[in-house]
């Protein structure tokens, strides 16, 4: 890709390799939090629910530090990592951390509207026949639900690929280690004549932003048909 420097293809690989497994990491997580808020009753479910949408609400730079204070390596769990040799602060698997909880919450958002979509009575009817709890939803919610994961992972991709704040303060901005599109873009208008390659990286974003947004809106014209049964 000759119209992109060596540090902007570097910036764009990092960012694609840290969106990538941001999704693929929350997913399940993502799954099993908006089913839950979707079809089980239990106590402290507004708790979990406000902290699921808790990095929508705090400023993008706050949830950074707390992520630094608690993943940093004097952090309590980033402490604990670090005595089995897994260190993320500063590191591209914390950029994919913060880049994943501050996706989370668009990625549960739709995964849970497309299960509260689902009448509950086929789940029901699964369960009558002896199948158990998973293999009802392995086989008859997930097949069903399918479009709005599809979404909610193109939503989060989408995020994670933009995601600065967060990123920036718990794991700075290091060339090929930690510079993502955002962070690359921040760093090229620091300097003098870094106009031209800024542009040029928002154009990427911005693609990439589109054509998520346009998958999505394709899949969830599909979830809405499939409700309507057409």
């Amino acid at each position: 890709m000759g119209w992109l420097g060596p540090a902007e293809l570097e910036a764009l690989r990092l960012s694609l390799r840290v969106s990538f497994w941001a999704t693929l990491v929350a997913l399940p997580f993502g799954i099993f939090v908006a089913y839950a808020l979707a079809r089980w009753r239990f106590p402290g479910r507004q708790v979990l629910n406000g902290l699921v949408h808790l990095p929508l609400i705090l400023p993008p730079v706050v949830t950074g530090y707390l992520l630094l204070l608690t993943f940093g390596v004097q952090g309590p769990l980033g402490r604990l990592l670090a005595e089995v040799g897994i260190v993320v602060a500063f590191r591209w698997t914390g950029a994919a951390l913060a880049a994943g909880i501050m996706a989370f919450p668009l990625m549960v958002r739709a995964i849970r509207l497309s299960i509260e979509a689902v009448d509950p009575k086929l789940e029901e009817a699964g369960a009558t026949l002896g199948a158990s709890r998973l293999l009802v939803f392995a086989t008859v919610t997930l097949p069903m639900i399918l479009p709005g994961v599809i979404a909610g992972a193109i939503l989060a991709f989408a995020k994670a690929m933009g995601e600065f704040g967060a990123t920036i303060t718990f794991v700075s901005n290091i060339p090929g280690q930690t510079q993502t599109l955002p962070s690359a873009v921040y760093a090229f208008l620091q300097v003098p004549g870094g106009e031209a390659a800024a542009t040029r990286l928002v154009i990427i974003s911005i693609a990439v932003a589109m054509l998520a947004l346009l998958l999505s809106e394709f899949v969830a014209r599909r979830v809405a048909q499939r409700v309507a049964g057409t």
